[in-house]
């Protein structure tokens, strides 16, 4: 079995398939003592001596095991790899993986706190951040400002914000004190557009103030983990995971 090169190599987390493109077009890899090009193919099985920015990866096929863990995002934290600004980053607090990287599933604003998955199978992050295959987002949002059911009816049928149409699959108040002008609601997204969450209350005039993603797919925030602290996913989880986009290993 061969595959493209930069599929290939994305799937063992070395970098995104853009990423991997980059590095050709920069002639950063050699396979086998040549400069690659992009859509080149690899054997799967014996894809031969690859040469990365300078150094011999080690492949093992046959072993390789895709890892995916629950990481408790805190307020404050970005989740990119590097900062110009030097601010803390998800990334940081991650175990080591010893042949590839974390990839992360999606993103949290640094304002927003709770579930993150990462996993070092790119080709499962990219399923479970496809929009087609409508993999739920589900998050405890605290609002400030008026909301009546003409509000809640306008979210579940869209609203136009910067990237588009957005609307939540559903949305419920959560328990609340009436005379309270905050309020919490639990809501359910099947995209996750930047600041898609708060874009779309701010067009009714009302402003987020808090948001925790507690689930992403079949995965849950235990109510145990820190915030700052990680978990393994287990094999049971990670299979449904699995189900729930038609991955195969």
């Amino acid at each position: 079995m061969s595959e493209k090169i930069q599929k290939f190599l994305s799937h063992l987390g070395y970098a995104s398939r853009r990423g991997i493109e980059k590095m050709i077009l920069n002639e950063s890899i050699s396979l086998n003592g040549k400069k690659v090009i992009i859509g080149q193919r690899v054997n799967c099985k014996n894809p031969g001596q690859i040469i990365i920015k300078g150094k011999m990866i080690s492949i093992k096929n046959n072993k390789f095991k895709t890892k995916v863990i629950l990481y408790n995002k805190p307020e404050g934290e970005i989740c990119t790899k590097h900062d110009t600004k030097n601010r803390n980053t998800v990334f940081n607090k991650l175990p080591l993986l010893d042949i590839n990287r974390w990839v992360s599933v999606g993103r949290l604003d640094i304002n927003t706190t709770g579930l993150l998955l990462f996993t070092n199978n790119g080709h499962l992050a990219n399923k479970l951040m496809h929009p087609k295959n409508n993999i739920e987002r589900e998050y405890y949002i605290r609002v400030f400002g008026n909301v009546d059911n003409k509000i809640i009816n306008i979210l579940k049928h869209g609203v136009k914000i910067k990237t588009g149409y957005a609307a939540f699959k559903s949305i419920e108040p959560m328990h609340n004190r009436i005379l309270s002008q905050n309020k919490w609601f639990k809501a359910v997204l099947c995209e996750g557009k930047n600041r898609e969450i708060r874009y779309m209350w701010q067009k009714v005039k009302c402003q987020v103030n808090r948001l925790i993603r507690v689930r992403y797919g079949n995965i849950v925030l235990p109510k145990t983990l820190k915030p700052g602290h990680w978990i393994k996913v287990n094999s049971v989880l990670l299979d449904h995971l699995f189900k729930l986009t038609s991955f195969q290993e």
